[in-house]
């Protein structure tokens, strides 16, 4: 048993499995009214479900593009002499070793960025 409120077009707009002071009526589990609710619970929870996973990718994809500047980043700066790898923590410089010979075998730098960005940094 479900206690329900319903708005002036009659249409479900509360569902609780317990009483409160609005409530306007009471329905059976298996009432239309409450499958419909139900399953517009379960479509719009889904949906937020998915736009949350398209973010997430979204953003992943973007950790992954900011990575690659900021390795570039880093190596213009040493190779500028503002800084030296050794200024960096022991786990860092073995982090940029293993990705800049990682890179190398991939074959440099090149194809960084998409011929159609514009801008600069």
């Amino acid at each position: 048993m479900f206690y329900v409120q319903r708005n002036a077009e009659g249409k479900l707009t509360r569902v609780e499995t317990q009483a409160y002071a609005e409530s306007t009526e009471t329905l059976p589990t298996d009432h239309p009214d409450l499958q419909a609710w139900f399953a517009n619970e379960v479509m719009a929870t889904s949906l937020k479900q998915l736009k949350q996973i398209k973010q997430l990718k979204q953003l992943q994809q973007s950790d992954l593009e900011m990575i690659r500047v900021l390795d570039d980043l880093i190596e213009v700066l040493i190779s500028k002499g503002v800084i030296l790898v050794t200024d960096l923590p022991d786990p860092a410089q073995a982090k940029l070793m293993d990705r800049t010979q990682a890179r190398e075998a991939l074959g440099g730098l090149s194809h960084l960025v998409d011929d159609d960005e514009e801008g600069y940094i």
